[in-house]
């Protein structure tokens, strides 16, 4: 490990990959600059330059990524598996169905309605589409060269006592936020498998910082009109979705979970912590591959990952709308969360907690149905859509499919409880901010 008194060649291209290419990716993700007369940050230019660029090809070529996915599980036999497998390639392929509606603007009229197969199709997928292929380019800079591993070391003293896991969670933590949730349960079930997890440390982690990545956070914010807004939005959103999962790993089921582990990791660290830390960011960042393989890999990960995402996201996102225009089984979810919105005296209150109800079947759900309210409920779906992590659509059969302990009754707890406390937290954020 590099000695930070060092001066050498080789010490100094080290520096320049931990502070220089880490700088890109912070640019990329966090700077807002304006082009063509919009603030925004980097990475949504260039998203909304190669939709633009590619005008209706943009939605065939959403169409080929769902098909691919659907195509996918059938071709790697991953649809084997399990039930939940089985069910999911159901529902890719019924993306497939419905994707082709859409793009060819035909099937029942009930789906071509404004707020239906179009809004979702023409305002998600093909956003989803573009920005997690792309996305995945630029966080190689961000995650790949000693930044994450530096904030790791940083944070390491409070995940104990704050979170009750142990300091390496702070990558898993981050690396989640920054990537991809897949991402973040992949490290956890590897570390709990070793025996460096409990099975409450595994479920904490697994529930609380495998939230959806930075770059989905641009497609909410988009679809709220909250790009403006963004680094709020953004910091606010990590600071709530933490605060949360600081109080649900003390409240059932989490505290109940074993909380036995094979491995331990010493607690101390000898002499200055930021010294470690940034030895550790630079021992990171000598390892590193080569920038073009790295970005190489990245980009297979991002489309493997939209292959995955947007047949679920078409198929199980028409069934929630569907299922949120014309049942109650939302409003009678709503009502759950409906006290929270009312202590607040928010005007559409029981329009927000029927959106953060609907959040259970798809994280995006609370975004396309507040899309049209005021700036402080549309602040707080964005918020919930992110902290309360949970849902059907990807990250509980994601979840279940790992070796952590935990039940879909538990995991609807977790979500409930989470949801209940994301709102509480949110929306006296958002009128501070903009009442």
């Amino acid at each position: 490990m590099n000695q930070i008194s060092e001066s050498t060649p080789s010490d100094t291209h080290h520096w320049l990959r931990l502070l220089g290419l880490s700088s890109i990716g912070i640019f990329i993700f966090f700077i807002p600059i304006t082009f063509n007369d919009k603030q925004s940050i980097p990475l949504d230019h260039i998203v909304t330059y190669l939709k633009t660029s590619l005008g209706s090809g943009a939605a065939w070529y959403a169409v080929t990524m769902i098909v691919a996915g659907a195509i996918y599980p059938i071709v790697t036999g991953k649809w084997r598996d399990n039930t939940t497998e089985k069910v999911f390639l159901l529902l890719k392929w019924l993306g497939v169905i419905a994707s082709i509606f859409a793009v060819t603007k035909s099937g029942p009229a009930i789906l071509q309605e404004p707020d239906m197969l179009p809004f979702l199709f023409n305002k998600l997928v093909i956003s989803v589409g573009l920005i997690v292929p792309v996305g995945s380019v630029f966080l190689a800079f961000l995650v790949s060269y000693g930044l994450l591993e530096t904030v790791g070391i940083l944070l390491q003293k409070l995940m104990q006592p704050v979170w009750k896991t142990p300091g390496r969670s702070a990558i898993d933590a981050v690396a989640s936020f920054v990537g991809s949730y897949s991402i973040g349960l992949l490290i956890t079930n590897r570390v709990y498998v070793a025996g460096h997890y409990s099975a409450r440390e595994a479920a904490i982690i697994a529930t609380g910082f495998s939230t959806v990545s930075a770059t989905f956070m641009i497609i909410v914010a988009k679809t709220l009109d909250l790009m403006p807004v963004w680094n709020q939005y953004f910091w606010l959103t990590l600071l709530i979705t933490f605060i949360v999962t600081a109080i649900t790993v003390r409240l059932p089921p989490l505290s109940r979970i074993n909380n036995e582990a094979q491995h331990r990791e010493p607690t101390a660290i000898e002499g200055s912590r930021l010294k470690v830390a940034i030895e550790n960011g630079l021992s990171v960042a000598e390892k590193a591959p080569p920038i073009g393989r790295n970005i190489l890999d990245n980009f297979k990960d991002g489309l493997v990952m939209t292959i995955s995402i947007l047949p679920s996201i078409m198929s199980v996102g028409v069934i929630g709308l569907l299922a949120a225009k014309y049942t109650p089984i939302f409003d009678w979810l709503g009502y759950l969360f409906y006290p929270v919105t009312m202590l607040w005296g928010l005007e559409e209150g029981m329009q927000l907690a029927r959106a953060s109800a609907a959040g259970l079947a798809e994280m995006f759900l609370p975004a396309l149905l507040m899309k049209d309210a005021d700036i402080v409920a549309r602040f707080s779906a964005g918020v919930v859509c992110v902290s309360s992590i949970l849902f059907f659509s990807a990250s509980i059969p994601c979840i279940l499919a790992t070796k952590i302990p935990l039940s879909v009754l538990q995991l609807v707890l977790i979500w409930f409880v989470r949801t209940f406390l994301s709102l509480m937290l949110a929306i006296p954020t958002a009128l501070l901010l903009f009442g």
